[in-house]
């Protein structure tokens, strides 16, 4: 799964290891995260992030 770099803060979502602050399941890809999911660092929308080259 591709990983998703936010512009804003440089956290990465990385799927393999999901986002407990969110309350997102290790192995949920980047297009299937809720449209309101938000950055868990700096709370930057879904827009803000970028795909990662890998």
């Amino acid at each position: 799964m591709k990983k998703y770099v936010c512009d804003v803060c440089g956290y990465i979502h990385e799927p393999c290891e999901g986002d407990d602050y969110n309350r997102i399941s290790a192995g949920t890809a980047f297009d299937a995260l809720p449209e309101d999911w938000v950055c868990p660092l700096c709370g930057a929308e879904k827009s803000e992030f970028s795909e990662m080259d890998e």
